[in-house]
């Protein structure tokens, strides 16, 4: 089977969706790839490691993809991208499912789409987990962002002119991204609290020597995904009214709410930036989703009432290296099982509930035609 690895010519995509590490393991499972000159040079993988590794490197999208029965990439096709893939081709990558405009286009091309956003929350697929991977990294590098553009210490600081208090963080959203960012601005000397709708986030928060803020309710604020669900009305006037508190006396703001196929939550409103300090710093990674705070604005840091609003689309592809790292493993983690042993053929099998789960189209078929709802449109 021939894997082919393409340049990614997304703006401010850095990472790579192979390595030379991942090469080496498709190369050992008996597989030939194809890199395309150039592709992780933004990542510091030389196309001389890529050789090294086994691959063979080609000169265009059209020469690496053309004949390819595997694409591996970081985001998804484009539309001119789509015009050099051959039918029956299978391509794996991050696809944005619930935005993608082009979903049907993939499937009349006769391609096999896996979109890697979908692989379920289970056990067996947390090494294929490329969102949690990915998170990770934003929730760490979100933080150092954030120090970046606070002009103030972020520990308590003890010295002969007086003592600096310590930074304020509020971090709105205990998930991957949101337990990294704990630990890391922790680990800066900053003083933490976390809000979540999720109750069940308490205990981790707090194992990290952050504190708890909490709406309390009834209702299941979890889906069977593990992902936040959208609460009613009454909620989120006591959600708002609770946070606005919190903002208010907060030094940083790290914001990472997203709801699985909708507009990300407003959590920080406009009234609420005004309140805050001047000097305070607002990270928002839910900016290419609408964002967590209106007022922060895609791929720009900027200044609001005396508040650094970071919208940072795309935080990952600040640390190329890693993310990229992360990534192909997680590729290769979910590529290898599908791989027969004794031809390296990929075979797909519909019964498995993480190809299942992640097979957006194959054999001309949209096959989760859910996804083509309001917010495709």
């Amino acid at each position: 089977m021939l894997i082919a690895v393409p340049a990614e010519t997304q703006a401010h995509e850095k990472r790579v969706a192979a390595t030379p590490e991942t090469v080496g393991k498709f190369i050992a499972a008996g597989c030939k790839v194809v890199v395309e000159r150039g592709a992780g040079h933004e990542a510091r993988f030389t196309d001389a490691a890529y050789e090294k590794a086994g691959a063979r490197l080609a000169e265009s999208f059209r020469d690496t993809c053309g004949d390819a029965d595997l694409i591996l990439k970081v985001r998804a096709l484009s539309g001119v991208e789509l015009n050099d893939v051959s039918s029956g081709t299978a391509v794996a990558s991050l696809v944005s499912p619930f935005t993608n405009p082009l979903l049907q286009d993939y499937a009349k091309a006769g391609l096999a789409c896996f979109a890697m956003e979908m692989v379920p929350r289970i056990s067996r697929a947390q090494s294929m987990d490329v969102l949690s991977s990915q998170a990770n990294i934003a929730g760490y590098k979100a933080v150092l962002l954030a120090m970046e553009h606070y002009g103030r210490f972020m520990p308590m600081l003890m010295t002969a002119a007086g003592t600096v208090q310590p930074a304020k963080v509020l971090i709105l959203g205990a998930g991957v991204a949101g337990l990294q960012a704990i630990a890391t601005a922790r680990r800066m000397g900053a003083t933490v609290e976390v809000f979540d709708v999720r109750a069940a986030a308490k205990e981790q928060v707090e194992s990290l020597g952050a504190k708890f803020v909490e709406v309390e309710s009834e209702q299941d604020a979890e889906d069977a995904g593990g992902y936040a669900k959208e609460m009613d009305d009454d909620y989120k006037r006591r959600q708002s009214e609770l946070v606005a508190k919190h903002v208010a006396k907060s030094d940083i703001i790290i914001t990472t709410a997203l709801i699985p196929g909708r507009p990300a939550p407003v959590l920080i409103t406009e009234e609420m930036v005004k309140s805050m300090k001047p000097g305070s710093v607002i990270v928002d990674l839910a900016v290419e989703m609408g964002g967590n705070c209106p007022l922060s604005e895609m791929d720009q840091v900027v200044e609001k009432y005396g508040v650094m609003l970071v919208g940072v689309g795309n935080i990952p592809a600040l640390m190329a290296t890693d993310a990229s790292q992360l990534y192909a493993r997680n590729l290769y983690n979910f590529i290898a099982p599908m791989l027969e042993a004794e031809t390296g053929k990929l075979q797909i099998n519909l019964d498995d509930e993480v190809i299942e789960a992640s097979l957006i189209c194959q054999g001309g078929e949209l096959l989760k035609s859910q996804l083509l709802g309001a917010e495709v449109k």
